[in-house]
C-alpha cells in the first residue's frame, strides 16, 4: 500500500464509520433496540475492516520509485560525525 493508498484507506474508514454510526442510531431509536443499533453499528464496522485493511490494487495507484543498484552506488549515504565530547558535572 502505497502512501496515497494509506490515506485514501483512512478517509474512506472515518466516513463509513461515521455513516455506520449514524445508521445505527437511527436503527436503533426507530426500533427501540439497543440490540440492534449494536448489530448495524458492528456489521459496519465489519464492512469497513473488510474494505480498509487489505491491500487491494486500489490503493496502490501511486508507487514509489525506488533507486537502481547502480544509481544508488553513485551517490554514497553520508557519514555520521560522532562528537566525543564529555559533559562535566560541577558539584
Amino acid at each position: 500500500m502505497d502512501w496515497q493508498g494509506k490515506k485514501l484507506a483512512e478517509q474512506i474508514m472515518q466516513v463509513m464509520l461515521l455513516v455506520f454510526a449514524v445508521v445505527s442510531f437511527g436503527a436503533g431509536y426507530v426500533l427501540g433496540s439497543f440490540q440492534m443499533m449494536m448489530l448495524v453499528y458492528a456489521g459496519g464496522v465489519t464492512l469497513t475492516a473488510l474494505i480498509t485493511i487489505p491491500n487491494w490494487p486500489f490503493f496502490n495507484r501511486h508507487p514509489l520509485k525506488w533507486l537502481d543498484l547502480s544509481e544508488a552506488e553513485k551517490h554514497p549515504k553520508p557519514k555520521v560525525a560522532v562528537s566525543s565530547k564529555k559533559k562535566s558535572t560541577k558539584k
